[in-house]
């Protein structure tokens, strides 16, 4: 028999051989409940023992017992065991349909809070596929799902039209153009126009498109940018006074309700944006897979997509 390899040595028979020896107290009765005989699971042992190069029980004592390098194993070793389980369930669970993995493209105008609510609905009916979530902005949402790296993306363009994709109404979004109390233009009491604006410095979230320089909106030629990551990051920037622009009205309305924001009337129209949910248009019909489709069942109800676009803030 070749000698064992320390990858090898931890087979699940091994693992269950030592559990034995250890919650009996010895190689003699762990051998009678094996229905070995006591040399050859000896043996056994010694063999594991050599391969990972470290002594697992403390043969001294009376009883068989475990070295803080076999409790150890053992600990992790039931660990290993649980994962072999679950990874055999989960096998056969994907067999009936379930992805391994969906990934959901969320962009910055979606609520979080309704999002992972909606991940706890979804861990709660046992589907054995893993949630990835990716977070992106503008183009970039729409890319993800386009490139192969998304199943469904939330908060695309409504406009959108290719003849792989589907879109469905998500919703729209009105944006306010709003600045910190101490911000220069919070003063001003009437409509301002562009010349005004581009005065001050404007907050933009990056476009997370990986091709070419992605979007903007309501960046004026000649103004300065603060360029963040996040709608969050934009937010907070906006409440220190670092620069202004438009904000998603559900975002901000708390912080306007309590004065840490002033909402400023412009020339240029306050945005109402309208927004969409997309996903690959399956190659037959009844092909969507599980998962998806549960996602798919959820947005079809105004009051997920509502929420989805205005439940910005925890409880």
């Amino acid at each position: 028999m070749p000698h064992p390899t320390p990858r090898s040595a931890l087979s699940p028979e091994n693992l269950g051989l030592l559990e034995a020896v250890a919650r009996l107290g010895s190689m003699a009765a762990a051998a009678r409940e094996l229905g070995m005989v006591p040399s050859a699971l000896t043996y056994r042992v010694r063999q594991i023992e050599d391969a990972l190069d470290v002594l697992l029980f403390d043969r001294s004592a009376r009883r068989a017992q475990l070295t803080p390098a076999g409790v150890e194993l053992l600990r992790a070793g039931q660990y290993l065991l649980g994962e072999l389980d679950a990874v055999t369930q989960r096998v056969k669970r994907v067999a009936t349909g379930w992805e391994p993995q969906l990934t959901i493209a969320v962009d910055a105008v979606v609520a979080r809070t309704t999002l992972f609510e909606l991940c706890e609905a979804f861990y709660a009916t046992g589907a054995p596929t893993r949630l990835k979530l990716r977070s992106e902005t503008l183009s970039g949402t729409l890319e993800a799902l386009l490139s192969g790296q998304a199943d469904l993306s939330l908060g695309v363009a409504a406009e959108v039209s290719l003849p792989e994709i589907q879109t469905a109404p998500l919703g729209q979004i009105r944006f306010v153009y709003a600045v910190a109390p101490h911000h220069p233009l919070a003063a001003a009491s009437h409509n301002l126009c562009d010349n005004e604006l581009r005065q001050h410095r404007a907050v933009a979230v990056a476009d997370s498109t990986l091709r070419g320089n992605g979007q903007s909106h309501n960046i004026l030629p000649g103004q300065d940018v603060l360029t963040v990551p996040t709608m969050q990051h934009k937010l907070e920037a906006q409440l220190r006074g670092l620069g202004c622009g438009f904000l998603p009205l559900p975002l901000a309305q708390p912080y306007i309700q309590a004065g840490r924001l002033v909402v400023k009337a412009v020339e240029r129209p306050n945005n109402l944006i309208r927004v969409a949910y997309a996903w690959r248009r399956p190659r037959s019909v009844g092909d969507t897979a599980r998962a998806l489709r549960w996602w798919l069942e959820q947005l079809q109800h105004a009051n997920t997509r509502n929420a989805l676009l205005e439940n910005h803030h925890l409880n």
